[in-house]
């Protein structure tokens, strides 16, 4: 009787301590077990909500593929701080720096003024041939210099591409965006001679509005289709210097649009840079007419060459990283 109470008193606690780690390692194994399939335990860990992964697939474009502006927008930063890198750059370790965005112009429309408006007398409409040509300068001046920054902009970033995806068309595009700066000072520049030639400015102004666009889109669009293929044709990074000197020839630079016979005018307007030059002297320097024919068809033709430009660009970029 006393045996059977000492068991019942120690005996069963006795067991019962034995085989309760074993049920704690059970517990625990079970746990270790939920863990490792992924179950965990109720109880065991917070709720959190399950994080969305945004999963991006690159894949080559096939085919003429469209224009992608909302990835463009994406990447805005990148071509914000290739344009800024290319501005610090160009002016990196020089003497004048900024200085040089203003004698450029100056001196070129300098020297148009004495070789065409003092030596052959070529007529200005009235205005100081200075004036006449340097109001031509601030487009044309872009329009070039973007050219030969962003014709070379894709190989000059070969190592950039063949490792790194972004959108292509940041690299001609930011550099085009680089020469603004110039475009900029140069016209504070043009505002300084218009007081020094007391040229009282007028409504026109307000045409640049409209204007400056035009310029941006027939800048670009023959940017990326001359960028695209010199990718593949290095023999446009030689011919480029040719082409825009018959292309300056072939705008009214230096001469007035008056010179051109009337029956060859509108087929003349076909150059964009006609109506863009045309109408930068009309909002400049003010004039009775309005050039509406040349201005409606550069924007017109600006529309064209930048959706025509990008199209190639979409077209050829799949095999940049292979060919650069």
């Amino acid at each position: 009787m006393k045996r059977n109470n000492f068991l019942e008193e120690n005996g069963v606690d006795q067991l019962a301590d034995v085989h309760e780690p074993n049920s704690r390692e059970a517990a625990g194994a079970a746990m270790t077990a939920n863990v490792s399939l992924g179950q965990a335990p109720a109880g065991a860990f917070p709720r959190t909500k399950p994080v969305e992964v945004r999963h991006i697939r690159l894949q080559p474009t096939q085919g003429w593929a469209a224009i992608n502006l909302y990835e463009l927008w994406e990447f805005r930063d990148l071509l914000l701080i290739l344009a800024g890198r290319d501005v610090r750059l160009r002016f990196k370790q020089t003497a004048l720096g900024v200085i040089w965005v203003i004698l450029q112009p100056l001196l070129a429309s300098g020297i148009f003024a004495v070789i065409f408006g003092y030596l052959a007398k070529l007529p200005s409409d009235g205005k100081p041939y200075l004036l006449f040509v340097y109001s031509a300068m601030l487009p044309w001046n872009f329009f070039a210099a973007s050219l030969q920054r962003a014709g070379n902009s894709l190989i000059g970033e070969s190592r950039l591409i063949s490792k790194v995806y972004f959108p292509r068309m940041i690299m001609p595009i930011s550099s085009s965006a680089a020469v603004l700066v110039d475009f900029a000072v140069s016209l504070t520049v043009m505002v300084v001679l218009m007081l020094a030639y007391r040229v009282q400015p007028t409504w026109n102004l307000l045409a640049l509005a409209a204007l400056i666009p035009v310029m941006l889109l027939t800048t670009t669009g023959v940017s990326l289709f001359l960028s695209a293929l010199n990718v593949y044709y290095r023999d446009f990074m030689y011919a480029l210097p040719f082409i825009l000197q018959v292309w300056m020839y072939g705008s009214p630079l230096v001469y007035s649009v008056t010179i051109i016979p009337e029956e060859w005018r509108l087929l003349y307007a076909l150059n964009p840079m006609v109506g863009v030059i045309e109408g930068f002297r009309w909002a400049v320097l003010g004039g009775q007419a309005v050039p509406i024919v040349p201005m409606g068809m550069a924007g017109v033709l600006g529309c064209w060459f930048f959706f025509a430009g990008a199209m190639v660009f979409r077209r050829v970029e799949r095999y940049f990283a292979d060919v650069i």
